[in-house]
């Protein structure tokens, strides 16, 4: 990055939308996989057994699947594709620590209706409430 991320404008809801619409796909697949290893590991009856540990494992494998590419350069490849990039508030790359308080802020935000997303409305920096619970910024990057 040539030019300090604080100097990009902020990212719009939509094209955070959009790019959360790529991410799922890819999230899917990758729980997908996490499924089938369990399955290998264990056998059919951890598909056949409820059990929170499961649920607790896949929130853990999303974590890790957002936390290392946020951490990572910033991006998921769905923020790739929009130019979509998370800084902390001065443009640098984020911590683990403010990826684990970002993605457990946006699962609160989903269970409140994507309320806290539907915040970067009101916000004139178009930050939703993991964003500031996490002190992050989304970005658009210009064009290459």
């Amino acid at each position: 990055m040539t030019q300090k991320a604080t100097q990009y404008p902020s990212c719009s809801l939509g094209r955070r939308l959009a790019a959360m619409l790529y991410d799922s796909f890819l999230l899917f697949a990758v729980i997908f996989m996490a499924a089938w290893l369990l399955l290998i590991i264990f056998g059919q009856e951890v598909a056949a057994t409820p059990n929170p540990l499961i649920n607790i494992y896949y929130i853990a494998v999303a974590f890790l699947f957002f936390g290392w590419f946020w951490t990572h350069g910033g991006q998921t490849l769905g923020m790739r594709v929009w130019r979509v990039q998370v800084t902390d508030e001065r443009g640098e790359p984020i911590s683990w620590q403010q990826a684990a308080i970002r993605f457990a802020v946006s699962i609160l935000s989903w269970i409140c209706v994507a309320m806290g997303f539907l915040w970067a409305i009101f916000d004139k920096e178009n930050r939703g409430w993991h964003d500031l619970a996490s002190k992050t910024r989304l970005v658009v990057l210009p064009k290459k």
